[in-house]
């Protein structure tokens, strides 16, 4: 196996082979994040723009063979702001509407700056979590690093978020032979009196992870750790990677300076 797919797998993560999945990913969290900004930057009143920034970001799911289906899926963590967004029209001040033509709520009154608001925070909201779906859908965490790393973020920022991708999994599996533990012994949490028991059980969690993270800490200064970590792969992107990757803020652009002129 290369180093290339030789890191860390996750559950977002859909393997197959694209066109989308050969790029680079510094090039890939460039493009997303530019996308992103143009997406905010879109008027709210050009409602057919982020129609069009839909279809965009179909299209590149379609290159990059991810079912739309498992896109659908991964986007449901946007759910709670959903039902922030679906109240603001109910709370927020300045003119209102009568909601006619809905049975059984006529003469609701809606704020009108509110209906706007919340448009805009489900369009710009669900256009970047579905990005930010197809991106960790066709890059891999160990290449989500070294991309932040090579786009030149903190370099500390970098570790610690690798430490928490490396070292979630192990947390995980140990919360899961603790609750497996306590199932062997015959408890059930069914009740407030059990909540004493499942409080010690995250002390103790919480104890095992700082012992294991000072064990790591001093293997890592016993094999020479400065502060810094080696950079594994220095392989610039090519000048047909980057311009694959600027497809889609290009395109995000276009439609952008149409919703400002229009």
């Amino acid at each position: 196996m290369s180093t290339r797919h030789a890191g860390h797998a996750h559950k977002l993560y859909l393997h197959t082979h694209s066109p989308v999945h050969a790029l680079p990913a510094h090039c890939k969290l460039a493009a997303v994040f530019a996308f992103v900004l143009l997406v905010v930057a879109t008027p709210r009143e050009a409602v057919w723009a982020f129609g069009l920034y839909a279809l965009l970001l179909a299209a590149v799911a379609a290159a990059a063979r991810v079912p739309y289906g498992h896109l659908l899926k991964r986007m449901l963590i946007e759910v709670p702001f959903v039902g922030f967004a679906v109240l603001m029209p109910f709370v927020a001040e300045g003119p209102y509407t009568e909601l006619g033509g809905v049975p059984g709520l006529s003469g609701v009154s809606l704020s009108v700056s509110g209906l706007w608001s919340a448009w805009n925070i489900l369009a710009k909201g669900t256009l970047g979590v579905a990005a930010s779906v197809l991106l960790a859908s066709t890059t891999e965490l160990r290449e989500l690093l070294l991309g932040l790393q090579k786009l030149r973020l903190p370099p500390l920022l970098v570790q610690i978020a690798s430490f928490m991708v490396r070292y979630g999994d192990v947390i995980a599996d140990e919360m899961r032979r603790m609750r497996v533990a306590r199932l062997s012994r015959g408890f059930r949490a069914t009740g407030v009196r059990q909540w004493g028991v499942l409080a010690k059980s995250a002390g103790a969690l919480f104890i095992r992870s700082y012992e294991r993270g000072e064990r790591v800490h001093l293997a890592m200064v016993s094999r020479g750790y400065t502060g810094t970590m080696p950079v594994l792969d220095e392989a610039a992107a090519t000048r047909a990677q980057w311009g694959g990757a600027a497809a889609l803020p290009l395109a995000a652009l276009a439609v952008c300076l149409l919703g400002w002129a229009l």
